[in-house]
């Protein structure tokens, strides 16, 4: 497999389309079921493009071929997916908060796992770890330094008088995230057994990204203070590249995603980090109305 094709998520099952008896579907159509398919799962592959839409595999790929032209996928090796947004642009906490809601737990459930009691534990801002600092509440004594406002307030309610928390100073960003002079007067100097990372992005080439320069500033200074580093990312983080790099694949000690990765992935991912581990994904009960 090509570079390229390590670059995205595959779903691993689409739907298939229905096509009118006793015609053939037009190209413009087909593209606006192709097109549909990518809005929903961010990525289509050609070989079950030709299964479900039954037409020749030169075909897919003049549809695809036509759909980039317009800007509305991008081609990838074996397929196509959804094409990046802005590197710069940063959705809020709020936004990002009800996306991947399932896998974030799972994930946060096997990094939590991955914590030593009474250890010093950094916690990047995000939905991600702060979804892992509700896992953490139940470790003890630890020392927990996080330049997230969301991470400082899940172990405020928790309130165990065995758990310290040092909330850094600075600027704050949509993320909830606090960046700048005063974040990285904070965190410099510091020693810590484990940082926990949550992320835009990663990629082969770019690492582990963020679309905020501020933010990655005081991240890179969490990833220097850190013993061991432990990143937080989900499978739809594959692929999506922000402005700055916080830190190259390989300085990821334990790089925790969860089971919705594609096996091509998770074999790309682990000629990098130090150790992949793949939570698996249970959807939790959720309370009506």
């Amino acid at each position: 497999m090509t570079p390229e094709g390590n670059l995205e998520h595959w779903i691993q099952h689409i739907p298939t389309f229905s096509i009118m008896p006793g015609g053939r579907m037009l190209a413009a159509q087909r593209q606006e079921l192709i097109l549909e398919q990518v809005r929903r799962s961010g990525a289509v592959r050609v070989a079950d493009l030709v299964e479900s839409l039954s037409v020749s595999d030169m075909t897919v790929r003049r549809d695809l071929d036509a759909l980039e032209s317009r800007g509305e996928v991008r081609k990838v090796h074996g397929g196509a997916v959804a094409p990046e947004g802005a590197r710069t642009e940063e959705p809020g906490f709020e936004a990002k908060s009800t996306r991947q809601e399932d896998e974030k737990h799972a994930i946060a459930r096997a990094v939590a796992e991955l914590v030593e009691p009474h250890s010093a534990v950094g916690l990047s801002a995000g939905t991600t770890t702060a979804t892992v600092a509700e896992y953490l509440t139940d470790t003890p004594g630890l020392t927990v330094v996080t330049n997230s406002l969301r991470v400082a307030e899940v172990f405020h309610r928790a309130a165990r008088p065995d758990q310290t928390v040092a909330l850094t100073g600075g600027f704050r960003t949509p993320s909830d995230a606090l960046v700048g002079p005063l974040a990285l007067a904070s965190v410099r100097g510091l020693n810590l057994d484990v940082l926990v990372l949550g992320v835009h992005g990663m990629q082969e080439r770019a690492g582990f990204t963020t679309p905020n320069l501020m933010e990655s500033e005081t991240n890179r200074a969490l990833v220097e203070a850190a013993a061991s580093l432990v990143v937080a990312a989900d499978h739809s983080k594959w692929g999506t590249v922000g402005i700055s790099t916080i830190a190259p694949l390989d300085r990821c000690d334990v790089l925790v995603t969860d089971s919705g990765t594609d096996p091509a992935v998770r074999a790309a991912l682990t000629e990098h980090v130090g150790r992949l581990v793949v939570a698996d994904v249970r959807p939790r009960k959720r309370e009506d109305g």
